[in-house]
């Protein structure tokens, strides 16, 4: 993971931070953490739920018949909050290069 994760990875395993979610929250807690900027659709958020339980991250917690829909519930595994934290931590610290570097400069300070 030295590369860092891909944005969708890690709103998904974010979102599933406060509980288990089934993919339509998921998608909408995915928005709401990109500030309206990220819209996962259905298939790119399914195809990465399988890779991520493929891969530890995620498991299927629950399943759940609603209108005669199948609605599946994903939880964060451990190994899942562990590569969320590392990832949170690389990015704070790129994001606080960039602040003390832009302070530094004829820039100054970010908004």
């Amino acid at each position: 993971m030295s590369e860092g994760m891909r944005e969708p990875t890690f709103l998904i395993l974010t979102a599933l931070v406060g509980g288990a979610l089934h993919g339509y929250g998921i998608i909408l807690d995915a928005e709401r953490v990109s500030e309206g900027r990220v819209r996962l659709r259905p298939g790119t958020l399914y195809a990465a739920l399988d890779r991520l339980r493929a891969e530890g991250l995620v498991e299927a917690e629950r399943d759940e018949v609603v209108d005669g829909r199948l609605r599946r519930y994903y939880r964060l595994t451990e190994e899942g909050a562990a590569a969320l934290s590392v990832e949170a931590e690389r990015q704070l610290r790129r994001a606080r290069t960039a602040v003390r570097r832009l302070a530094a400069s004829p820039y100054g300070s970010p908004a």
